[in-house]
């Protein structure tokens, strides 16, 4: 191809929006603008009172419907998105490739208007949701149905289906079967922004020790283990602090049994910029990292455990699967059962130092295995890919 291909990016979520996939979006656009890739991202207004400067050359916002927590959930919301995505999609310069991000609905609004352009389409399968529907109570069986109908269709029409991992890729093919299709391109963390150098929190003076977790809070994450652990812990240690920088369906209520039971010390912030939870993590005696057990979710790599490391921070995770051997397997923290007397111990050992990693290493490892910049370049090869085949 003798022009530069057009690449077209659908996603709900972007930078200066600080959740994981925004920063996983951006890492994929500048990478494809580094070989000398077009890229033009169709994505949302930021969250109200977020703001910053876009770093890519094209990116094209339109209004979007937002929870009370400024977060793009549930259907209402997603439908403000991928309904006039479809429009925008349609209305467009013919781009050589669309990369769609989730929900399932904007997948399969994607895939039919890649049908109705002969545009092929790449979806980032940075989950899979419909595990995550199955896991949550109360959701009609219909809707559980619509959902896994619309992910594995996006991901059988799909040119490519980008993984970011080994569990994630082996479950995709589990749904849909092996095919050439699946790439696994890994995942990881900006580690440009996410650092041990640099300075601590202004208020670690005033803090003490204290624990760190950032991100979302859901069924499936089951950060309600660490609650009922730092009730523990808080009792022999009277002045550690337990700090969420987090958003999602499970906050209100988490925050709701601190509350109810009176439990000092834990306490529930708004999510931070990339730098300053980095700044936040270099203090903390440990990152947390949680997977609810039984719900099918084991595979999960939870983006928290790559920030911590990168920061040269330890990790404790609770729960089994792959979250819990990486961190053990690698050195990178405590590996804990998922139960709270494991967990209370488990950061009863990190505060005493018990087994902690050095810094340098959880630097380096993360820098090897976990660099967001690597896991882009990866993921743009595989677009340009779809777009030289085509």
């Amino acid at each position: 191809m003798s022009r530069r291909p057009h690449v077209v990016l659908a996603s709900r979520v972007f930078t200066p929006e600080a959740v994981a996939a925004a920063f996983r979006n951006e890492a994929l656009v500048r990478a494809l603008e580094e070989t000398g890739a077009e890229v033009t991202v169709l994505t949302t207004r930021p969250p109200r009172g977020v703001a910053g400067r876009d770093r890519v050359r094209s990116v094209s916002r339109f209004p979007v419907k937002r929870d009370h927590q400024q977060q793009v959930r549930g259907y209402l919301s997603y439908m403000s998105f991928d309904v006039p995505l479809a429009l925008r999609l349609l209305l467009r310069r013919r781009p050589d490739v669309i990369v769609a991000e989730p929900p399932p609905t904007t997948g399969i609004v994607a895939t039919v208007l890649g049908v109705l352009r002969g545009v092929p389409t790449v979806f980032y399968a940075a989950d899979v949701w419909s595990d995550a529907t199955e896991s949550v109570q109360g959701v009609p069986a219909p809707v559980r149905a619509a959902v896994r109908w619309m992910e594995t269709t996006t991901w059988k029409r799909a040119a490519r289906v980008l993984t970011i991992s080994t569990g994630v890729d082996d479950r995709v093919a589990a749904l849909i079967g092996r095919r050439p299709s699946l790439r696994m391109v890994g995942n990881g963390i900006d580690t440009d922004v996410f650092t041990p150098d640099g300075p601590g929190p202004e208020e670690e003076t005033e803090l003490g020790p204290y624990f760190v977790y950032g991100g979302t809070v859901s069924e499936w994450q089951g950060a309600d283990v660490f609650v009922e652990a730092f009730a523990r812990v808080r009792a022999e240690r009277p002045g550690v602090r337990l700090l969420f920088f987090s958003e999602g369906s499970g906050k209100e209520a988490l925050a709701a049994t601190v509350e109810a039971e009176g439990i000092e010390g834990i306490e529930f912030r708004g999510r931070l910029a990339p730098a300053e939870m980095s700044r936040m993590l270099r203090g903390a005696v440990a990152g947390l990292s949680s997977i609810t057990p039984g719900l099918g979710y084991e595979f999960a790599l939870p983006t928290k455990i790559y920030a911590a490391t990168a920061s040269g921070t330890p990790v404790i995770h609770a729960g089994e699967g792959a979250a819990s051997e990486r961190v053990q397997g690698e050195g990178l923290g405590w590996a804990s059962a998922y139960e709270p007397g494991a967990v209370a111990r488990a950061m009863l050992g990190a505060l005493d130092g018990e087994g902690a990693p050095e810094t340098d290493h959880l630097r380096a490892w993360t820098f090897q295995n976990a660099s967001l910049q690597g896991a882009a370049q990866k993921a743009a090869s595989a677009v340009l890919e779809v777009v030289r085949r085509g």
